[in-house]
């Protein structure tokens, strides 16, 4: 099977659209997806800064959403012509795994970030015969099709526009599952959300979900902007004496707080804008030592790190389908749609902060 891909062959090259070839299909437990629409993450873009670790040549994305075309074998749950969201891969049977908590899968870098399943490296290549990467993610969805495992899909009601629905897969799941299961956040709790790009802006509709006082802090005041629409109280990033600005206006300081930025400055403003006992949640991945300024971690407060927002995407998803159903999590405002061959133009827009979340839509 040949379809069209956006093909990354260097770490400093832009991505190529090329023909792409499948020379199996799916293999019990597995779905062939035609892809309808895939989110640009900035986990596609780190690749670049991944020192060799992600193998190229490569075809990216995973935050796919589509249709299912073929299943392999009769247990994948789902059926031709199903609607889905696709998710993060993991292996489904290690502790973490059957114990509710997928996204720290024993095998979580090496399904999702290093290349995918080792079984599966001989059946994707690019149309001379060079071998690409297995699969990304699960998914490598910057593409007409992807084959993916079926415990990555999740079926999606098909009234709903499955080409924006992909985000909800990642971005959107790793803020808004913060909120909702990292912290449990409910009516009147207080949260800063430190960073208003996609996961963010995530966190900050789902806390106006909950009921929740939300502080938004970033650098930017357009993000500013679409972060107040959203409930949250905007609060620039260089506002004097941070931390006491947000002890002000939460009544002593917010109970939770997340950072989405990896800026050791701002982790240093969320904990010490923190209440006694109060818990700091970190998404990004820190790229240098992490110092912590005198008493940052004084009175019981804590931080820790949160992958995919602690979600089981096939709980998860829905609910959130569900909120944006009621008006109550409006993703699709935050998105802005572009060809697949116009990959490298959403990507210049993404690093510039023209667009908060691009999605990738195929040519039918």
């Amino acid at each position: 099977m040949r379809f069209g891909a956006a093909v990354l062959r260097s770490y400093e090259s832009p991505f190529a659209i090329e023909k792409v070839v499948l020379n199996t299909g799916p293999a019990d437990g597995e779905i062939l997806v035609r892809i309808a629409g895939c989110g640009m993450c900035r986990t596609d873009l780190a690749v670049r800064r991944s020192a060799g670790r992600s193998p190229l040549p490569a075809v990216l994305g995973h935050e796919g959403a589509g249709v299912v075309v073929e299943t392999g074998g009769p247990h994948t749950g789902l059926n031709k012509g199903d609607h889905v969201v696709l998710s993060f891969d993991s292996c489904g049977h290690c502790w973490n795994c059957l114990n509710a908590a997928p996204a720290y899968c024993d095998s979580f870098a090496s399904l999702n970030l290093f290349g995918g399943r080792k079984e599966n490296a001989a059946r994707f290549t690019d149309a001379a015969g060079g071998e690409l990467a297995p699969r990304w993610f699960g998914q490598s969805s910057f593409a007409e099709y992807a084959v993916v495992p079926a415990r990555n899909a999740v079926r999606a009601d098909p009234a709903l526009p499955v080409e924006l629905l992909g985000p909800l897969g990642c971005g959107f799941l790793t803020g808004a599952g913060a909120v909702f299961h990292s912290f449990g956040v409910g009516p009147g709790d207080t949260i800063a959300v430190f960073g208003a790009g996609a996961v963010g802006l995530a966190a900050v509709m789902a806390a106006a979900a909950s009921g929740a006082v939300t502080v938004a802090v970033d650098r930017h005041p357009e993000r500013l902007a679409l972060a107040e629409r959203f409930g949250a109280v905007p609060l620039h990033a260089a506002s004097p004496d941070l931390p006491g600005r947000i002890r002000q206006l939460t009544e002593g300081g917010t109970q939770y707080a997340l950072d989405t930025t990896a800026s050791a400055q701002l982790i240093n403003d969320a904990l010490r804008g923190l209440r006694p006992t109060g818990h700091l949640g970190l998404v990004a991945r820190l790229h240098t030592p992490l110092p912590l300024e005198p008493g940052a971690l004084d009175r019981g407060r804590r931080i820790s790190h949160i992958c995919e927002g602690d979600a089981v995407p096939g709980l998860l998803v829905p609910r959130l389908t569900r909120l944006w159903q009621a008006g109550r999590f409006p993703f699709d405002e935050l998105i802005r749609t572009y060809p697949l061959d116009a990959i490298n133009e959403a990507e210049r827009d993404c690093e510039a902060g023209r667009v908060v979340k691009p999605v990738l839509v195929p040519e039918a």
